[in-house]
């Protein structure tokens, strides 16, 4: 089966899964879905991912992560679509939510948050906001 949005599909997996409390979530893996997961756990968002192997099939695994009960990511939004894309330079980054929350972006330099880009002087594409 072929995703024509698989970061959209990353996306509604971790929504799903925190909306019904679930510890863990697995999903289909690839190196942009890694390197976003590496944000994630970086920035605090989830506990940790790992990626398994099964009958030649890598599977990403994120351990997500509670506050008293309530998931640690509040809002995760889909930013440029497959349909759409939105790119952004160096200055005209936007803050999430006054910097308290992130945004992803894939720049030529790497997958990056909103806060390195800023301070590598480098624009790119905003891939998603998480807060």
């Amino acid at each position: 089966m072929s995703l024509s949005d698989p970061i959209g599909d990353m996306i509604a997996r971790v929504k799903n899964a925190q909306a019904r409390n679930h510890k863990k979530v697995e999903l289909p893996s690839s190196n942009f879905k890694m390197k976003i997961a590496g944000i994630l756990k970086n920035e605090g968002f989830i506990n940790d991912f790992k990626v398994n192997t099964d009958n030649n099939k890598s599977i990403l695994s994120l351990d997500l992560k509670y506050h008293y009960g309530n998931p640690v990511i509040s809002a995760f939004e889909r930013v440029s679509k497959p349909g759409r894309r939105i790119f952004s330079s160096a200055d005209g980054l936007p803050k999430i939510n006054n910097g308290l929350g992130i945004a992803i972006i894939s720049t030529p330099k790497g997958v990056m948050t909103d806060i390195d880009a800023r301070k590598q002087r480098v624009g790119g594409e905003i891939i998603c906001k998480v807060f």
